[in-house]
């Protein structure tokens, strides 16, 4: 029923004027709609919105991932601009240099200015 519809994520924000310097200076998004109290940002052909939120960053899963071609250029470009990568040691889960091998893909996290856990994800069929 909706295998062909787009779904997007919704982010909170605790403070949104610091979210959007975060989303659009250091990860390079454009805003596509600028809305009363909310803004929304294309990556590639999805959309997600960050909006104010006082539960901002209270989530402990992984909100959104972002699929690149390459993940060690990608993580090496953020770092460049200010990002810190997490490192796990799980069982099951260990990053080297921030990335993991999650089956066949391969994965980075980091946080937002919130504390909101977002990815990098490099699929690998």
């Amino acid at each position: 029923m909706l295998s062909d519809s787009p779904f997007g994520a919704t982010i909170p924000s605790g403070d949104l004027p610091r979210s959007r310097r975060f989303y659009e200076q250091v990860l390079g998004l454009v805003p596509a709609r600028d809305l009363e109290g909310e803004v929304v940002y294309r990556a590639g052909n999805t959309v997600f919105d960050v909006y104010p939120s006082q539960h901002a960053g209270s989530a402990q899963h992984t909100l959104g991932s972002f699929v690149v071609r390459d993940i060690r250029a990608a993580v090496d470009g953020l770092r460049a601009r200010g990002v810190t990568f997490e490192e796990y040691d799980l069982p099951g889960l260990k990053t080297v240099d921030g990335v993991a091998q999650v089956g066949p893909d391969r994965v980075a996290w980091f946080r937002d200015p919130d504390g909101n856990i977002l990815s990098l994800t490099q699929e690998n069929a």
